[in-house]
């Protein structure tokens, strides 16, 4: 995986030249301490949280330890737009304590939020280096409500994750975007999900008629909903997932089912229980939510744009077209086995040993 990611590195820029090696505070024979800075994480339920929980999971199995620095360790406030989601106000003091009482090996930034920004400063004042990850288009998403041209956005994102050692990306194809839009030091972090318990999904327990169409996602304006919800398809629409756009949608499309917020086994029933998992994001970087679905045996209808393209590849596990509905209509006809063997692949252990091996680019 490393290679892979080095040699990725080098069609667009190398890293600079890593600071001196400290010597390890790591007692000898001790595992390998990453700290992760993220303002996603609990009770917050979305790809950024569910991979990192996977990554805390798995990090173990492979001689390492993550040390989650997330907005639950400050005071916050709802997000305007987003009641649910709580922006922290972390003191640079309190970042370098827990920064100090890790005692990390690595530093990782998995956000562009407070909590990210705050550890940036600490690591470039204090010499120290860290990778990063581009997880989310906030670019787009902020277009989506107020008219903020996406090359200021874009310029925001570029300054912050200049300074990273290396920064990762879920795919080639956003890689190179990436790149054309001046991001430098671009490394390959493969996703994964947790492969057996969507495996272990059970038919039937979804009881509407059939076939049935569902879609897994937060309930908000960048996630494109409505464009699978104004599909005329035959039997029902299924929708699992919460956020701000929930209540207008439900009264604009009274036919679809609401679920609300799934996890664990009945999410997994949920996804085995459908025909086809239709996913109308246009702008999601990856979207685990297909790879889960994968993994449960149901095949893909989506719009052929990055993310969707690279999880399915050529795989025959899904359809693409700029037409939604041909789209779903199409997939009704794959077989679920070979869903299913595609996603066998995307484990959380490789995930997480590709994760390991970009961030060690890092070391202290």
């Amino acid at each position: 995986m490393l290679d892979l990611s080095l040699a990725f590195t080098s069609a667009f820029e190398r890293p600079p030249a890593r600071p001196a090696r400290r010597p390890s505070r790591r007692p000898s024979g001790g595992p390998f301490r990453v700290l992760i800075a993220t303002d996603a994480w609990r009770p917050q339920v979305n790809g950024v949280v569910r991979t990192l929980e996977g990554l805390v999971a798995e990090a173990p199995k492979l001689g390492a330890e993550i040390t989650i620095l997330g907005p639950d360790r400050f005071a916050s406030a709802p997000m305007p737009g987003y009641p649910d989601i709580r922006l922290a106000a972390p003191s640079p003091r309190a970042i370098a304590a827990a920064i100090e009482s890790a005692r990390p090996d690595a530093i990782h930034i998995a956000t562009e939020g407070p909590v990210g920004f705050m550890t940036r400063r600490h690591c470039i004042r204090r010499g120290l280096p860290f990778t990063t990850c581009y997880h989310t288009r906030f670019p787009e998403y902020l277009a989506a409500r107020v008219p903020v041209p996406l090359a200021w956005s874009y310029a925001a994102m570029r300054r912050f994750h200049a300074p990273a050692v290396a920064t990762m990306a879920a795919t080639p194809a956003l890689a190179r975007e990436l790149g054309t839009r001046g991001f430098g030091r671009l490394v390959l972090w493969t996703r994964g999900v947790d492969v057996p318990t969507f495996a272990a999904g059970r038919p039937g327990m979804l009881r509407f008629p059939g076939p049935i169409f569902l879609c897994v996602a937060r309930l908000a304006v960048e996630k494109n909903i409505e464009a699978f919800l104004a599909l005329n398809l035959p039997g029902s629409k299924v929708v699992v997932g919460d956020g701000p756009a929930r209540a207008e949608l439900e009264a604009r499309f009274p036919d679809a089912h609401f679920l609300g917020m799934l996890s664990g086994c009945e999410l997994a029933d949920a996804y085995a229980s459908a025909d086809v998992f239709v996913f109308p994001s246009r702008t999601d970087t990856f979207g685990l939510v297909m790879l889960e679905a994968l993994a449960a045996g149901t095949p893909v209808a989506a719009f052929p744009v990055t993310g969707p393209r690279d999880v399915l590849g050529s795989s025959g596990c899904g359809a693409l077209d700029e037409d939604l509905r041909r789209a779903a209509l199409a997939a009704l006809s794959i077989p679920r086995d070979r869903c299913r063997a595609h996603a066998q692949r995307a484990t959380m252990a490789e995930s997480c040993r590709s994760f390991l091996e970009n961030v060690s680019l890092a070391a202290l």
